[in-house]
């Protein structure tokens, strides 16, 4: 086979891997843009309401009409009989008369019949009273919700609990505030969950074989979102006037909520405001319009943190216009161990700005790998070997996290910079160790004495290791400097890191991986392993 059809062959076996590779990667969405935001009282229907059928037989039961009592009563009268609760509240005992029970607890029901039959019949009489269980109904279920049907329950459970059974409201249609119980096709109740929800008042009619409940379609809605304890889509009636008083109520702002956006269409044009929340409050909203709460008041303060050879409070509340040497004064030290020459500040933005340069580093690299040409069959295969230890490479550097390592200064004096908010002052602890690691046999602590050099500590780990770069070692500083070894010399607490070697004939390629081992090693002071 000619050198031209291998040739062929070979770059058709690595098409699929560098298509693969430069394809770009699927848009990405984030969780909360994929979750809709729910209407308010959504989670009221978890299966919580539909588990608890109420059968009305606990001491604590008030009586009701339309319930049922059998009453039993012998000696020198007899009577036995089930006898039902009228509309009116009372039972009717012959030749008695009427007995007020509604609104009795069942413990209460027996002792008021007999009070009452006694004071007709005063002698010779017993009597026995039971109050039967309450018949089940069943009881259609429509409108906007999940599955409507008819469904059987107890003539005292609420509208939840029947609800509940049929799977909730229809959160893209349904309505929380415009729920009806029918019978006979007349409206007999209008409930409105929110003021359940709000006040836990709940209307609880007694509900009888074929009624009906029915929830209408869900009215106007003003959606709620930002800085707020309660975000919902919020539901007012056509007829209400919503202003934004009665939202705030409703999604109960956090305490650093300062401004409002509110997005819609108002005689259909955009509609676009911004504006203090004590404007807010008189502002009618309209169907559809989306509300943000913002936190956009400056504050005076940022908040600065100490760690390391401290005593006494490690955060500190301080002016924006603090300067370092202004808080230093107020940080206590322990004299016989805070190494004041490594004290250094981490910093966010620097962290930020590290990841974001090492990650334009990766990119390039991994473009300069899959875009390399080979002259022949045996060097293509070079290169898929290469690249694929690249990318492996590539997937653990971006794991890295900067530590955003700000060097303030040496040998006591430092740079009296301006503080950020969310500054870490590190002040580390005297130390009498050097850290030896990388690519070394035996990564370890060892004792400083100051007759040893580089190679000293190096040889006392066992020696560089087969993948260790030589000409690449670097020493690092209490205080976050990354220096050369060959241009400084180790003293106490300072950590020697050995750079492994990378061999490519990719010039290009060496050049982005030795600058990826730099970044990493300033950013987070480690030797990435290849």
């Amino acid at each position: 086979m000619s050198f031209r059809a291998l040739l062929i062959i070979a770059l058709l076996l690595l098409l699929p891997c560098v298509v693969q590779a430069t394809l770009p990667a699927p848009l990405q969405t984030s969780s909360a843009k994929q979750e809709e935001m729910q209407p308010f009282g959504t989670d009221l229907f978890q299966g919580n309401f539909a588990q608890s059928f109420f059968d009305g037989l606990n001491n604590e039961y008030r009586v009701m009409p339309g319930d049922r009592v059998k009453v039993q009563i012998w000696g020198a009268q007899t009577f036995d009989g089930i006898l039902e609760v009228d509309a009116r509240g009372n039972l009717f005992l012959p030749e008695i008369g009427p007995v007020r029970v509604e609104g009795l607890r069942l413990g209460e029901l027996e002792n008021s019949i007999q009070q009452k039959v006694r004071s007709v019949f005063t002698r010779n009489v017993d009597i026995y009273v039971n109050l039967l269980r309450p018949q089940p109904v069943s009881v259609f279920v429509a409108g906007f919700v999940t599955s409507p049907g008819r469904y059987a329950g107890g003539p005292t459970d609420s509208v939840l609990y029947y609800l509940d059974l049929a799977g909730g409201i229809d959160s893209a249609l349904g309505s929380f505030r415009d729920i009806r119980i029918l019978r006979k096709d007349k409206q007999l109740e209008q409930i409105d969950l929110y003021n359940f929800m709000l006040e836990g008042q709940l209307i609880r009619p007694r509900l009888e074989e074929g009624d009906v409940i029915l929830v209408g379609k869900r009215g106007h809605v003003v959606s709620a979102e930002g800085q707020v304890r309660n975000p919902a889509k919020f539901e007012f009636k056509p007829s209400v006037r919503l202003f934004g008083d009665k939202l705030l109520s409703l999604t109960s702002p956090e305490s650093k909520a300062s401004h409002v956006s509110i997005t819609g269409s108002r005689q259909g044009a955009p509609y676009n405001v911004y504006l203090p929340i004590s404007e807010f409050l008189q502002l009618l909203l309209d169907d559809g319009d989306k509300v943000r709460f913002h936190a956009d008041i400056p504050g005076d303060t940022i908040m600065v943190a100490a760690e390391g050879a401290i005593v006494g409070a490690s955060r500190y509340p301080v002016k924006k216009s603090t300067r370092l040497k202004e808080l230093l004064s107020y940080i206590s030290i322990e004299p016989e161990l805070a190494n004041l020459d490594g004290l250094h500040i981490r910093r966010k933005s620097v962290a930020a700005q590290q990841k974001k340069a090492l990650e334009e580093a990766l990119q390039r690299l991994e473009q300069s790998s899959l875009t390399a040409t080979s002259s022949s069959v045996d060097e293509a295969s070079i290169r898929v070997r290469e690249a694929e230890l690249i990318a492996k490479f590539v997937e653990k550097a971006r794991q890295i996290t900067p530590g955003g390592t700000v060097v303030i200064g040496q040998n006591g004096e430092f740079a009296d910079i301006y503080l950020e908010n969310g500054d870490e002052i590190i002040i580390p602890a005297k130390s009498d160790v050097v850290m030896i690691s990388g690519e070394v046999l035996m990564p370890q602590a060892i004792v400083f004495a100051g007759s040893k050099d580089v190679d000293d500590y190096i040889a006392s780990t066992g020696g560089f290791s087969k993948r260790a770069d030589k000409k690449h070692v670097l020493v690092v500083k209490p205080n976050g400097q990354v220096l050369q070894a060959k241009e400084t010399s180790v003293a106490a607490g300072d950590q020697i890191l050995v750079l492994p070697r990378f061999d490519s004939k990719n010039m290009q390629v060496l050049k982005d991986i030795s600058q990826i081992l730099y970044q990493v090693a300033v950013a987070a002071k480690v030797a990435l392993d290849l």
